[in-house]
């Protein structure tokens, strides 16, 4: 083994790197403005309102003991749609806005290191009552989607982004989870990044929850190729870029 570069990685999970930082010189003790909430649609994209709250009271019921006690990862989905308003539930449960408390900073349903969020959830919708096949983003301010591009075969194109998981291929939906790591370089400076990769396992157990409560299950997926993930949602890859996915699809009750 590499002991010298397994101990350097296995640094990354320790908290020492704080010791280091000046935080008196980190973007938000200097006085600069936070990062927005998201990032804004392009002038040109039309929002789609998404089903709210009210909608949600269909998702009652479920046991939160049984959801977690039955808790699977499942790599298999039924040749069913998602409906709208299942998908606008497990967006809100992942990436809610519940309060703006001030510009740049929100509470949701997710929690986050220093209410940071630094995260833009794609999505790679294949089979969803109501939507064209293509890449969407969820804003989570409007509680919205804006339809980002067309992918031609997106089935080949996702299973070839992740490494030959072609079971990715077959769900309605894949949630695809950007880092935009500023948000919180602006408060933690170069201990950002420990809690990036943190913030996004929230996100995911979240997901894993909320498809429970629709007869669906997920699939969290950390193996896929970087630059293809990238390119497939058009992200630049430096200042936003992939760093987790989870398919979504009904598997019965």
């Amino acid at each position: 083994m590499r002991e010298q570069e397994i101990g350097a990685y296995r640094g990354f999970l320790k908290d020492t790197l704080r010791l280091q930082i000046d935080f008196s010189q980190t973007d938000q003790h200097r006085g600069v403005e936070p990062p927005a909430l998201q990032k804004p649609p392009r002038e040109d994209q039309e929002m789609i309102a998404l089903p709210g709250q009210d909608s949600f009271t269909a998702f009652r019921g479920t046991d939160l003991v049984d959801a977690i006690g039955q808790r699977r990862s499942y790599r298999r989905f039924l040749e069913q749609p998602l409906t709208l308003t299942e998908l606008a539930w497990l967006l809100w449960a992942t990436l809610g806005v519940t309060e703006v408390l001030a510009p740049g900073c929100a509470r949701r349903t997710v929690p986050s290191a220093g209410c940071r969020h630094a995260f833009e959830s794609y999505l790679l919708v294949n089979n969803v009552e109501t939507l064209h096949s293509g890449v969407y983003r969820y804003l989570p301010v409007e509680h919205a989607l804006v339809f980002e591009h067309q992918v031609d075969n997106l089935p080949t194109e996702l299973a070839q982004a992740t490494l030959g998981q072609v079971f990715v291929a077959t769900a309605p939906v894949t949630l695809a989870w950007a880092a935009m790591p500023y948000r919180m370089e602006w408060r933690y400076d170069i201990a950002a990044h420990r809690v990036i990769a943190m913030d996004v396992g929230h996100l995911c157990q979240n997901l894993y929850l909320a498809s429970a409560a629709i007869n669906a299950g997920t699939c969290a997926i950390a193996a896929y190729h970087q630059d293809g993930m990238d390119a497939l949602l058009k992200v630049d890859g430096e200042d936003e870029f992939t760093v987790y996915l989870a398919p979504v699809g009904k598997v019965g009750a």
